[in-house]
Parts: C-alpha cells; sequence; structure tokens
C-alpha cells in the first residue's frame, strides 16, 4: 500500500491528472500523437489511410483540437490542390518518451493477446 505522503496524484492535483487524460484520451489523439512520433510530419491523407478506418469527421475534428491544445502544429500550404502538413509541437515532442515506452510495452506484452 502505497503512504500518503508519496500519492503523487494528490501531490499534482487530480484536476492536473483528469486535464491531461481529456487531452489524449479520447480514441484517436493518442494514435495520431503516435503516427506523428515516428513520422515526424505527415500530410491529412497519410494520417487518414494510416489510422484506418477514422472518419474525415472524426480525424478533422481531433486534430483541431490537439491544434487547439497546442500538441500539434497545423502548417498549410497555399497551393491548388490544397497542402496541409501536421508535426508535434514542442509539447507535443515532450510526449515522445511516452510513446516510446508505450510501444516497449505492446512490445513486451503483445504474446499476451
Amino acid at each position: 500500500m502505497m503512504k500518503k505522503e508519496n500519492c503523487y496524484l494528490e501531490t499534482m492535483g487530480y484536476e492536473r491528472f483528469e486535464h491531461v487524460f481529456k487531452l489524449l484520451g479520447e480514441k484517436w489523439k493518442l494514435r495520431i500523437t503516435y503516427m506523428l512520433a515516428l513520422h515526424e510530419v505527415l500530410r491529412y491523407g497519410e494520417l487518414k489511410r494510416l489510422l484506418h478506418p477514422v472518419t474525415h469527421k472524426m480525424l478533422a475534428q481531433q486534430l483541431k483540437e490537439l491544434e487547439n491544445d497546442q500538441l500539434i502544429l497545423r502548417k498549410e500550404y497555399p497551393q491548388i490542390p490544397p497542402k496541409v502538413e501536421y508535426a508535434l509541437t514542442p509539447m507535443g515532442r515532450d510526449l515522445e518518451p511516452v510513446v516510446q515506452a508505450l510501444t516497449e510495452w505492446i512490445n513486451h506484452y503483445q504474446t499476451l493477446s
């Protein structure tokens, strides 16, 4: 049993903990972050293909929310046809060790399924 003085959740604050889960906890947000951490820059169509079967509406919504939360950058090029690229912001890049740890955990325990 964890001693009360060692409870990180209590020290950090439950609201802050929940805020982080809101940032990444929706179905596609962690997947988007994961793909951008692996590929650095992806165009919208590439993301959609990598995240199949995500719908256009859901991907657009999740990208907009991640951009508003300052985890990803959206760069639009003024050309025809339109070209839009997505990349992680410095704050988003700071999640790369989490993505790496998650990848290692999945690889370690993939035989369980």
